[in-house]
């Protein structure tokens, strides 16, 4: 009698008889005992044997499918759900364009280091180089924005790439690996024997060193002889989960915190010590913090050009201490006085262990009192309450109705004042910042309210970006997740006309998305989802919170100001010190 995968028990290992299966039955059992239970994915021609087997895992109920309505946005769904719950996302595709149109996701988890298999169908291995219907090599398309991939010629390699591939995508600094599976290999029946999570570590992996407690005292020494030390905190400090040490070392130095965009929820921007985003359009308060401190200690961040502006004005006073779980990344862009290679959550955790209470003397109090100045100062601007509708306020109204929801965004302005005004927890900010990819948010929405379920999810979007991956609306309604699409609507590419109008003498060429958008309500309402309207302030006050109360999926489109510009603002080629348009409360 043919075994199926059925007939494998729940303990079995490859110690034990192997089952004659196909490939792609091998395949679902492997993401299976790798705890997969959630994947996003688009079917055709090449991967129909694998979601053939997909059929029959969801028939036995360990696993759940989202069909979404394009690649990309499996590929983002698959990345909303990684960042969300800190395990590695999954996706499939098909070959050719199907895989082709997987790559803006696959380069937007690179970019963030967020951890990713994704799964590809490939024509027949006879097939492989001679142009056949919708063939590409995927394998070597990737090849620049994966940590590893792989080509399985024979199905009896699916269980160890499998292994291999979670162990790759999570491990040290996260990021995307890819799986091209040709359809034959997918339907070819073998013995299968069963390879368990960590089981095999991959050839020529390296395992970081234990941390130089040499380093740990040198930067201790430098922490002891600040006067002026701040924080600088990246996406690192997520992923490895270090929000409760970096707040105790924040606490017992008296050292303010800046974050990143990818590093928003690893301290709490409520705390006196926060003193929010810095960079391009940080809060003028961190970059003039980061201006003139005397002491920088990054935590998983890589000094990014849109954090850093000019890089040689870039912390000018200061010397630096670089904790990064990548040692490529440790004077990359900045030269450091001290390096440590390390998973952020271990190097700083020793950093705290050293610490001796009331041996340091806390001479970090005028520098505090001197930030707290410039808090009050230069605060974030605060829109008048009359006329058209201003974006901030949105974000403002967002903060106060709903602040402990997962919130996911797409890029443009909009983006940037989600993530000044919104407060969020660890992995509740969800947003592409490496790569700044439209269309994300949505999607990303998608993975993250699948991961959880009874949690309020909403997307921050714009107009234009929201149109990238629209389409998405059909996922929502098709399994009924109660996700709330807010568009701020200036029916612009909005950070496109900015810099059109700060850097192009007004030419606004190809920006102005008025003509030919669409009625977003009755759109949504085509989908079978909720559709809002708000176009003035009463109805902000007051409908609002409606719409968000709504049980089911929304489109909450919401008409503000057209000319507002996002600020504060570095321009291109200078420091953070050279801000434009920030407040001052002296003018």
């Amino acid at each position: 009698m043919t075994l199926t995968s059925r007939s494998l028990s729940k303990g079995s290992s490859k110690n034990e008889n192997p089952v004659w299966i196909t490939g792609a039955e091998a395949l679902m059992d492997s993401l299976k005992i790798h705890g997969v239970k959630l994947i996003f994915g688009y079917p055709g021609g090449a991967i129909l044997p694998i979601y053939d087997a997909v059929h029959k895992a969801e028939q036995e109920g360990w696993l759940k499918h989202y069909m979404v309505r394009h690649e990309q946005g499996g590929s983002h769904a698959a990345d909303g759900y990684a960042r969300s719950t800190g395990e590695v996302g999954v996706c499939f595709g098909t070959s050719g364009p199907g895989a082709t149109n997987l790559v803006t996701g696959i380069a937007t988890a690179q970019m963030d280091s967020v951890p990713l298999v994704v799964v590809t169908g490939q024509v027949p291995r006879p097939a492989i180089g001679t142009d056949a219907f919708q063939e590409t090599d995927i394998f070597g398309i990737t090849l620049p924005i994966v940590k590893h991939s792989w080509v399985i010629r024979d199905p009896s390699d699916i269980a160890k790439v499998v292994s291999e591939a979670f162990f790759i995508a999570s491990s040290g600094r996260p990021g995307p690996v890819l799986i091209d599976i040709p359809k034959d290999v997918g339907q070819e029946f073998f013995n299968y024997q069963r390879v368990l999570p960590g089981e095999i570590i991959p050839k020529g992996f390296k395992r970081n060193g234990d941390i130089n407690d040499c380093d740990i005292k040198k930067a201790i020494k430098l922490i002891e002889e600040s006067e002026r030390p701040l924080l600088y905190v990246g996406g690192g400090a997520i992923s490895s989960g270090a929000h409760d040490e970096i707040k105790t070392l924040a606490n017992n130095y008296q050292i303010a915190v800046t974050t990143t965009l990818m590093g928003k929820g690893a301290f709490d921007e409520k705390d006196d010590l926060s003193v929010g985003m810095l960079g391009m359009h940080g809060t003028a308060y961190a970059n003039f913090a980061v201006t003139e401190c005397d002491l920088l200690i990054a935590i998983g961040a890589r000094f990014d050009d849109r954090v850093t502006g000019k890089l040689d004005t870039f912390a000018p006073k200061a010397k630096v201490i670089h904790i990064d779980i990548d040692p490529a990344e440790v004077n990359k862009n900045r030269r450091v006085d001290v390096a440590i290679v390390s998973d952020v959550l271990k190097a700083v955790r020793k950093i705290n262990e050293k610490f001796i209470k009331n041996k340091f003397a806390f001479q970090t109090k005028n520098w505090l009192e001197k930030i707290d100045f410039w808090k009050n100062k230069h605060p974030l601007y605060v829109p008048p309450k009359e006329g058209e509708i201003y974006p901030q306020e949105v974000l403002l109204k967002v903060r106060e109705l709903i602040p402990e929801a997962y919130v996911t965004t797409d890029v443009g302005q909009h983006q940037m004042w989600a993530a000044q005004y919104l407060r969020n927890s660890p992995r509740k900010w969800i947003s592409s910042a490496g790569l700044g990819t439209m269309g994300f948010g949505l999607p990303a929405a998608i993975g993250v309210k699948a991961a959880f379920p009874n949690s309020d999810v909403i997307c921050i979007a714009g107009d234009a970006s929201v149109l990238m991956n629209i389409q998405e609306l059909g996922t929502l309604s098709q399994y009924g997740l109660g996700i709330k699409l807010i568009i701020i609507n200036n029916r612009w590419q909005g950070m496109v006309r900015q810099w059109q109008e700060s850097f192009y003498n007004e030419r606004y060429s190809s920006s102005d998305m008025s003509c030919g958008e669409p009625d977003f309500e009755k759109l949504a309402e085509s989908f079978g989802i909720k559709g809002y309207l708000i176009s003035d302030r009463k109805q902000l006050m007051n409908e609002f919170q409606q719409a968000l109360d709504y049980d089911g999926p929304a489109l909450i489109n919401i008409l503000v100001r057209r000319g507002e510009n996002c600020y504060p603002m570095v321009p291109p080629g200078k420091s953070n010190a050279q801000m434009v348009g920030y407040v001052n409360c002296e003018d």
